[in-house]
């Protein structure tokens, strides 16, 4: 396969989960890929297994994505595929909301991924396409997910918009809703193991297809929205969540 042979593809947290499985699919549809993270020994590691090229920057951080934009652009000119998959979930009950945990969701979650797109637009060819990795849980009320659900809310609404004012470049904004995937970010909440099996259960029992999704099955929507063969799509969201967003209730 080759529907992005010569098109060279940006993906920010790319090092691990969706991020590392949508390296791989570019890449197999014959793209030049670039993945960035925050850290140097994981970036290094993903980097050198999938045969791309690495970067290290923290989207939290606005001089990091300086940095990575002026590398990529002295050593490849533009970029035609922008994949904004960099996030953190961080769990918190209302009335338990600290202060570093939002700030983290905010950094990250939205502030990051606004500049990322901010800053990669003068290096973005028109005709290009950016992908903003959202979530269901804008949508869901899921308890403990207020703060982390209003930063993808957040984030669905910049791309709606900003899919109205690139529109005359010719670049397409979309955005990808998750449900549960299988992947290690929930490990990286602190949660106890047994907590997390409890959230675990309680979200694949309220799955219609009573499974989490697979990284591999993100990779493949971002494939197709990066590619022509959705030259008609821009300012959408997409649902790949096992019908959860029809069955959305979770029992406290």
């Amino acid at each position: 396969m080759d529907n992005l042979k010569n098109k060279v593809a940006v993906i920010t947290g790319g090092n691990s989960g969706i991020g590392y499985a949508t390296a791989k699919k570019l890449k197999s549809e014959g793209a030049k890929v670039i993945i960035t993270g925050r850290s140097v020994s994981k970036v290094s590691a993903a980097s050198e297994e999938l045969g791309v090229t690495g970067l290290v920057a923290d989207v939290s951080d606005l001089s990091a994505i300086d940095t990575a934009v002026n590398k990529i652009e002295a050593d490849l000119g533009k970029i035609d595929i922008l994949f904004v998959n960099a996030g953190v979930f961080i769990p918190m009950p209302v009335g338990q909301t600290s202060e570093d945990g939002f700030n983290s969701l905010i950094d990250i979650n939205f502030k990051g991924a606004v500049f990322t797109i901010e800053k990669f637009l003068p290096i973005l060819n028109d005709g290009s396409s950016i992908i903003n990795l959202s979530s269901v849980n804008a949508y869901t009320g899921m308890p403990n997910t207020a703060v982390y659900g209003a930063t993808k809310a957040a984030l669905n609404a910049y791309t709606r918009t900003a899919a109205t004012e690139l529109a005359p470049r010719g670049i397409r904004v979309n955005a990808l809703n998750p449900g549960p995937i299988a992947t290690p970010i929930f490990g990286k909440t602190g949660m106890p193991e047994e907590e997390l099996k409890g959230l675990g259960d309680m979200m694949q029992n309220r799955i219609p297809l009573k499974r989490y999704g697979q990284p591999e099955e993100i990779a493949e929507m971002v494939a197709f929205l990066a590619s022509d063969k959705a030259s008609f799509i821009t300012g959408a969201e997409f649902n790949v969540d096992g019908g959860l967003n029809v069955n959305p209730v979770f029992a406290l």
